[in-house]
C-alpha cells in the first residue's frame, strides 16, 4: 500500500544529542516534505545514522524534537512538558516508520517470510492469515518469492537485506529509512539492493536514506543533506549540493569520494 501525498512529512527540529560529553548532533533542523526523497551524505562519525535512530526514537534527543505528520515521535505534549511514552506507544509508533540497517538485523531463528510477518502481527496486532499473503507479496515485490522458506544464513548479504526492506515495508509505514544500506555487502551485490531501493523511490513514499553511494543521490533523491560534526552545513538539489556545493566543507568531501 503506497502512502497518500498527504502522508509522511518528517519534522527535525532543534534536535541536539550527546553521548557523555561527545555531542554528535548540535542543532539539526531538518524538513522532509510527503513522498520527496532525502539522501543525507557526510563523513563518518558525522551524526547521520544518529539522526536516523532520532528519527524512529531508538535514540532519545536531549533537546529539540521529531515529528511526522505533526504527531511528536516518542513524547506526549503535556502542557509546555515532553513526557515520554510509555514502551508499547513507541513500538506502535515505530511501525509507521520502516527501518532498514546497515547489517540487515534479521532474526537468524525465522524464516525470510517469519522475518517479514513479524512485526504487523507483534507489533500491529494484526492476524497472521491477513498479513502472510501480504509479506509473500513484498518478498515477490523485492524479487525474492523462491526464498520465503530460507532462514538468513542461507541467503547472501544482498539477499538479507531485500528481506529486511521487504520487512521495513510490512507495517505499511508513512517513512523509510536507510543506514547505509549497501555498505555491509560486497560491491557485485550493491546493485541489486539499490535497485530494488529506486523502485521504492518512484513510489511516493518519504524516504530518508544515508548513503555513500553518490550515484544514487544524484539519479533519485529531490534533496541532497551535507552533514559534517553534527551539523547540516548544506542542502538543496542533487545538481546544486554535487556540483556546485557552495561550502568549502562540502567540497573537500565531495573531492575525497568522487
Amino acid at each position: 500500500m503506497s502512502t497518500t501525498q498527504s502522508e509522511g512529512l518528517v519534522e527535525v527540529h532543534g534536535v541536539h544529542k550527546s553521548f557523555g560529553t561527545l555531542e554528535v548532533l548540535s542543532g539539526v533542523d531538518l524538513v522532509v516534505k510527503p513522498g520527496e526523497v532525502t539522501v543525507v551524505i557526510g563523513p563518518s562519525g558525522s551524526g547521520k545514522s544518529t539522526l536516523l535512530r532520532v528519527i524512529n526514537h531508538l535514540e532519545k534527543v536531549d533537546r529539540g524534537f521529531v515529528a511526522i505528520d505533526g504527531d511528536l515521535i516518542g513524547y506526549a505534549r503535556k502542557g509546555d512538558t515532553l513526557r515520554e511514552l510509555k514502551e508499547k506507544d513507541i513500538l506502535r509508533q515505530r511501525t509507521r516508520i520502516g527501518f532498514v540497517f546497515q547489517s540487515f538485523n534479521l532474526f537468524p531463528h525465522l524464516t525470510a517470510l517469519e522475518n517479514v510477518v513479524e512485526a504487523p502481527v507483534s507489533a500491529q496486532g494484526r492476524p497472521r492469515s491477513e498479513v502472510e499473503p501480504e509479506a509473500r507479496a513484498l518478498l515477490a515485490r523485492v524479487g525474492l518469492a523462491d526464498k520465503a522458506d530460507a532462514r538468513p544464513r542461507q541467503l547472501s548479504g544482498g539477499q538479507q537485506q531485500r528481506v529486511a526492506i521487504a520487512r521495513a515495508l510490512a507495517t505499511r509505514p508513512k517513512v523509510l529509512l536507510f543506514d547505509e544500506p549497501t555498505s555491509a555487502l560486497d560491491p557485485e551485490l550493491v546493485g541489486e539492493v539499490l535497485d530494488v531501493i529506486k523502485d521504492l523511490a518512484r513510489t511516493g513514499t518519504t524516504m530518508i536514506v544515508v548513503t555513500h553511494e553518490i550515484g544514487f543521490a544524484r539519479e533519485l533523491a529531490d534533496t541532497v543533506v551535507f552533514i559534517d560534526a553534527g551539523r547540516i552545513v548544506e542542502q538543496g538539489p542533487p545538481a546544486q549540493v554535487l556540483d556546485h556545493p557552495a561550502h568549502e566543507r562540502t567540497k573537500a568531501f565531495l573531492d575525497k569520494v568522487l
